[in-house]
């Protein structure tokens, strides 16, 4: 039995988990669910960052309460942080839920036509 990987990108969770659902009858293997963003990790906060709504880079302490010390850099290093830019620098826009399948090669077809009519991007 081979399997297959799949990686699609959705809109929403609620395409997502409306394919996984179909996708289930297929047996899948192995399947998630997950959503991105510009920056890996938390604020001090313990909140998601999103560009532009912390209010300023000072607020960022690498490493403050756990968070991890590069997304802290990165998030303080982005134009929107200093709240003197322009706007247009926001997190990924558009499909960002990943959707991660594995499944027996014998319905990777199967797989690939739920997805796309699920609205899901290849």
């Amino acid at each position: 039995m081979t399997e297959k990987n799949i990686l699609a990108y959705f809109h929403s969770p609620e395409q997502a988990e409306g394919a996984a659902k179909k996708l289930e009858a297929l047996r899948v293997e192995d399947l998630s669910i997950n959503r991105f963003s510009r920056y890996a990790g938390i604020g001090p906060s313990g909140a998601s960052y999103t560009p532009g709504v912390s209010g300023s880079f000072s607020s960022w302490v690498p490493g403050a309460l756990g968070t991890n010390a590069t997304a802290g850099i990165m998030a303080a290093a982005d134009p929107s942080a200093s709240g003197m830019s322009d706007g247009g620098q926001e997190g990924p826009t558009g499909r960002d839920v990943l959707l991660t399948v594995v499944v027996d090669e014998a319905v990777h077809h199967r797989a690939l036509s739920i997805i796309e009519q699920a609205g899901g991007m290849i």
